[in-house]
């Protein structure tokens, strides 16, 4: 039975620049908000919109194994909402039958958006820590205040 844990953050970006961050240019900006976790991030299938396959390649010795393809499942340019799915390697080598983080942000101010994040999840069996959403989701707001930093440090 899949569950659900959510969690939210305020980020100090404006939402439209916080949105290109998150949609259009990450597999760009990814491996340069996080040099040392991925190495790069390929399109493998799509043009970026619902249905999208991507690759992200870690460097050797990151915990999650070396890549993890993920499936673009939501992307709503009105609501400010897309949805990844890990569909091979990562999160599913480490005991997960299913995971999927949902993104909506929404404006909180001219330069200041709300992140609600939402991860859908799944296990067969006992599960370790670090995959349990509450760690997991720990990795999803680091990555959002990395990505803060790099957009208002003249990415």
């Amino acid at each position: 039975m899949v569950k659900e844990f959510s969690t939210q953050t305020k980020v100090s970006v404006g939402l439209e620049t916080l949105w290109a961050a998150l949609s259009k240019d990450f597999i760009f900006i990814v491996p340069k908000v996080l040099p040392n976790i991925v190495k790069d991030v390929q399109v493998i299938e799509g043009d970026g919109g619902v249905g999208t396959i991507l690759i992200f390649n870690f460097l050797s010795g990151a915990s999650s194994g070396s890549y993890q393809r993920e499936k673009i499942t939501e992307f709503d340019e009105l609501s400010h909402e897309i949805g990844l799915q890990v569909t091979e390697g990562g999160y599913l080598n480490q005991g997960l039958s299913y995971y999927k983080t949902n993104f909506q942000l929404s404006a909180v101010g001219e330069n200041q958006t709300l992140v609600n994040v939402k991860i859908f999840y799944d296990h067969e069996s006992d599960i370790e820590e670090r995959v349990k959403p509450t760690k997991t989701s720990e990795s999803t707001l680091f990555y959002l205040r990395r990505l803060e930093s790099y957009l208002i440090n003249g990415a």
